[in-house]
């Protein structure tokens, strides 16, 4: 069952209790479900109960238990449990299933994974000012209210319903990409920030972060193909028996380099920045120290390493580590690689919620900063996807692939929607 599926369960169990005559309300359109919090427990949890509350006139507490049966009886569901002051906590049958059916859903809607019909049949009307946030924030409205069903209509003159608090200055010296998110990215109530800051390639840009997760991605599938294997969801881990491992020095992280395929040279590398052949200082961080690494990137202003000649082509000529050990004679000592699920189910879960919430609330920017929670839990993900060192492709790095494609799949998409470019190459 997918969170969107179960987002649907929740929904008729409400309708059961209603018909029932145990709850006076109206069925709401959508509920939310997602991972539990602190003190919550199963596979996800929702706040239906808190949110029917005050229409039932009674406590969330009590709005729970009246739904809990309903719940518990549905089909995939095992154990449903009321925490807190009204959260129910939903166990699943088989969790192991949850992520791969998520993936399975994107894989085979593709860009169309999270329209819906939440503005079915009907029609917009956009009445905006001549000025050029305006404009931009009305023509990705429209491109987002068709996701929902929906037809908007643009037009000028008052009584304005759309005024988006004008940019300072022309965003054109920008670029079309970069002048597109600096006037969508932002909540319609800020001042857009129209200055260079937007083109500069490091991971302070959310705009670079979301184009080079999107660009990291189509590179390890290419670099899969080269490797004879292509995506099919599944489990993210090996069995006990076939623990992935991976060369690492002792007390070591993984090097920048990553995995085999993951740099592809393009003869464009971010600003200040060039790639070595054990490390990736594109970000500033030191060598041997990955994206995402949990000790944090080096500060902007540190000096990069000393380049050393780029690979010529996407496979890795090998870590620091393995050199450093084979110089010194000693065999490298294998290090179980950190293949714990990523965080990236919720964020790719709650795709629907926002393109849906982004077309009522004509809001682009909630969309812009949705892809930014994606592509920052992708990028650490990304280093464990393609065989390391010795590795042979197997199952679980097909299924670390298919997941990968999934969010390249929401990052695009989105992208698209907002009018800007999704990059094969960054």
């Amino acid at each position: 069952m997918t969170p969107v599926e179960l987002s649907r369960t929740v929904l008729h169990a409400v309708r059961r209790a209603v018909d029932g005559g145990e709850l006076d309300v109206t069925v709401p359109e959508r509920a939310v479900v997602t991972e539990p919090g602190p003190g919550g427990c199963g596979d996800f949890s929702t706040t239906i109960a808190l949110q029917l509350a005050r229409p039932a006139g009674q406590p969330p507490r009590r709005v729970a238990e009246i739904l809990r049966p309903h719940l518990a009886d549905a089909d995939g569901v095992r154990d449903v449990v009321v925490t807190g002051p009204g959260f129910l906590n939903i166990s699943l049958d088989d969790q192991a299933d949850v992520l791969t059916a998520l993936v399975r859903e994107i894989r085979s809607r593709g860009a169309e994974y999270g329209h819906g019909d939440a503005l079915a049949g009907e029609v917009v009307a956009l009445r905006v000012p001549y000025e050029v946030r305006a404009e931009v924030v009305a023509d990705a409205v429209v491109r987002i209210v068709a996701t929902q069903g929906g037809r908007a209509t643009v037009e000028h003159g008052g009584p304005v319903n759309l005024r988006p608090v004008p940019a300072p200055e022309d965003p054109a010296p920008l670029g079309p990409d970069a002048a597109q998110w600096a006037l969508l990215h932002p909540a319609p109530h800020d001042r857009p920030r129209i200055t260079a800051d937007h083109l500069v390639q490091r991971e302070g840009n959310p705009l670079f972060r979301v184009r080079y997760a999107h660009a990291r991605i189509r590179s390890l599938s290419r670099n899969a193909a080269r490797l004879g294997f292509t995506a099919e969801p599944g489990p993210l881990h090996e069995p006990t028996s076939q623990v992935s491992t991976s060369l690492v020095s002792t007390g070591h992280e993984p090097t920048g380099q990553e995995s085999a395929g993951q740099h592809e040279p393009t003869g464009h590398e971010p600003t200040g920045h060039q790639p070595t052949a054990h490390g990736d200082a594109r970000f500033g961080h030191g060598a041997g120290r990955p994206y995402g690494d949990p000790l944090g990137p080096a500060a902007d202003t540190a000096p990069a390493p000393a380049a050393d000649t780029a690979p010529a082509a996407d496979v890795d000529t090998g870590t620091e580590a393995q050199e450093a050990e084979a110089q010194s004679g000693g065999a490298p000592r294998r290090t179980p690689v950190t293949t714990a699920p990523p965080p990236l189910q919720t964020p790719l879960a709650d795709h629907p919620r926002v393109l849906a919430l982004a077309a009522t609330q004509r809001a682009p920017d909630r969309l812009a900063r949705h892809l930014v929670t994606v592509a920052d839990a992708v990028l650490p993900f990304l280093p464990c996807v393609l065989p390391r060192g010795e590795e042979k492709p197997s199952a679980a790095h097909r299924a670390r692939l298919a997941l990968a494609e999934a969010a390249g799949t929401v990052l695009a998409g989105g992208l698209s929607l907002l009018g800007i470019d999704a990059p094969e190459h960054l």
